[in-house]
């Protein structure tokens, strides 16, 4: 299968782009290389599958519909996974347009190129994130995600939107899938993870928000690639159950889907902590802080809808993912 994968040197990305190449598909990668975090980490991500004779590689802004059209235009892909976006919550509200550069204008290229190229399935990155002012939990793609306290999860809300409509319209089958908390080797060095990590290492206090009272679904990288692929191979058709007058914010009568993806098994922050103490062998101060602005106090994914349509079945334990993790962290930075 001809897969364009879009954030190839990100986090998910590069892992399922790994995945991709190794059950034999052809990968067409796009990457900006942004410098929001260390793009050294991002071409070491990169070096691990960049010189596969069934890869390719693209350094370019989705953002620029030229670039973006000739890549399908030349490679002319039978699947479409959209992972590229400006990432981080707390980042969003220091700068507000690099998410409309990257997360509204840069995924409109992409449906406006799925769509004149005749592209069998999109499937594209949402975040747990739109679940915003949601109190009940778990989450369910059938509750309605109107508040969001953020304006990267106002973003993500927006891909959804976005996809339905070209879904409707156009037949375009698409499929979003809300990540809940990704972890493991070769994360983003923004996210808590990381943070921790590098923190324990170095004997210094950890910054513990919201006084330490978060619990996050966390979800190892492996599970998250597997739900993706699952999905991708299984393309968006029309609920022909679907009730306009009772709508599921989740399907539709176009080919279009929602789903979550996590663990189904949220972690209290505290014990994640413990977790890494223990892997690295040191304990830190820790640090108790009221909530940051744009931040949610809990996470728990029903992945019901998943594992009914496409089988899912994550089933890395916080303990195992942690280690796998840590062992990684040590390798990659060379502490022995």
């Amino acid at each position: 299968m001809r897969v364009l994968v879009t954030g190839t040197a990100g986090f998910i990305g590069a892992a399922l782009a790994e995945r991709l190449l190794a059950r034999g598909d052809q990968v067409y990668g796009i990457d900006n290389h942004n410098d929001y975090y260390d793009p050294s980490l991002k071409e070491a991500r990169l070096a691990r599958f960049a010189t596969h004779a069934s890869y390719t590689h693209l350094r370019a802004d989705l953002a620029d519909a030229q670039a973006l059209n000739r890549a399908f235009h030349e490679f002319q892909p039978q699947r479409v996974v959209n992972l590229a976006a400006q990432a981080g919550v707390r980042y969003s509200l220091k700068n507000p347009q690099a998410y409309a550069q990257s997360n509204l204008v840069g995924f409109i290229n992409i449906l406006e190129a799925c769509r004149h190229h005749q592209v069998k399935h999109l499937v594209y990155a949402s975040s747990s994130s739109v679940y915003g002012a949601n109190r009940k939990l778990p989450f369910a793609v059938e509750d309605a995600v109107d508040h969001p306290v953020s304006l990267y999860a106002a973003t993500k809300k927006a891909n959804e939107l976005m996809a339905h409509t070209y879904s409707h319209l156009y037949g375009l089958p698409t499929t979003g899938l809300r990540f809940f908390t990704v972890y493991g080797p070769w994360g983003r060095p923004d996210m808590s993870p990381m943070l921790f990590a590098d923190r324990i290492v170095r004997g210094e206090p950890i910054d513990v928000f919201n006084y330490g009272n978060h619990s996050r679904d966390f979800t190892y990288v492996d599970d998250i690639v597997e739900g993706v692929i699952r999905t991708m191979d299984h393309v968006a058709e029309p609920d022909l159950n679907y009730d306009p007058t009772q709508p599921n914010p989740g399907a539709s009568n176009a080919p279009y889907r929602v789903y979550n993806i996590g663990n189904d098994q949220p972690v209290p922050l505290m014990h994640f902590i413990e977790l890494m103490e223990q892997n690295l062998g040191r304990t830190v101060e820790k640090r108790l802080l009221p909530m940051q602005p744009g931040d949610v106090p809990d996470t728990w994914a029903d992945v019901s809808a998943l594992r009914r349509d496409v089988g899912y079945a994550p089933n890395t334990s916080i303990e195992e993912g942690v280690a796998k993790f840590v062992r990684w962290y040590r390798e990659y930075h060379r502490l022995g």
